[in-house]
């Protein structure tokens, strides 16, 4: 559960997140949409602890981000463009990451790039890779633990038709376990289909949210 309190942020004097107050419950998508510059992406960094509020506070399952944690225990996330080694393969990068906290073994993440529609015995480095497939190794690397918590910027960006499936079909798998789901998305298909909860945020502040 993440509990969000008067959360108010400011970027060289412009007011990105304006006492932004919700509760996120595990176990359902939260479709989070707005123009350009609504705060989407910066809600989304401080619930990571990627940047901290000036007021206010986050709160995962009790714990205070930038107090009690710096980062999120169990989280996979994308935001803006997700980098790779671009000499190394794709299953070399999910490995090196994997390598970090040892929870998957290789196994794992050959699994998990199957899942996103990859090759895992794929020789080519990733600086080879289109786009398309840049952004299916972003979603393996970012389910590929299981994840309590899931936060996603723009994940269908460069996808095909058959990729914006797979990845709709793997949004309802990590809600069926309990992940707690965090996307944001320009398509609004995907807020349609996928959200249990609708957050509309305009200006840093939420608007709407049903």
């Amino acid at each position: 559960m993440i509990e969000i309190k008067n959360l108010s942020k400011s970027i060289k004097g412009n007011l990105v997140l304006d006492n932004i107050s919700c509760r996120l419950d595990a176990g359902k998508v939260y479709g989070v949409y707005g123009r350009n510059g609504s705060g989407k992406t910066m809600l989304m960094r401080c619930i990571l602890g990627l940047i901290f509020a000036d007021s206010g506070f986050v709160k995962i399952d009790g714990c205070l981000v930038g107090r009690d944690l710096d980062f999120p225990g169990s989280v996979g996330a994308i935001i803006e463009n997700p980098a790779f080694f671009p000499y190394a393969t794709g299953y070399e990068n999910l490995k090196m990451l994997a390598d970090i906290r040892k929870q998957i073994s290789g196994s794992g993440v050959c699994q998990a790039m199957r899942r996103a529609g990859l090759d895992d015995r794929d020789r080519r480095t990733v600086s080879k890779y289109s786009l398309g497939m840049k952004q299916r190794l972003a979603i393996a690397q970012a389910v590929m633990e299981s994840p309590k918590l899931l936060v996603l910027d723009e994940p269908t960006n460069a996808l095909d038709e058959q990729g914006v499936s797979m990845f709709r079909d793997i949004i309802r798998e990590e809600k069926k376990r309990g992940a707690l789901v965090i996307l944001a998305s320009h398509n609004k298909e995907d807020i349609e289909l996928l959200a249990d909860v609708r957050i509309h945020m305009s200006n840093g502040r939420i608007e709407s949210m049903c």
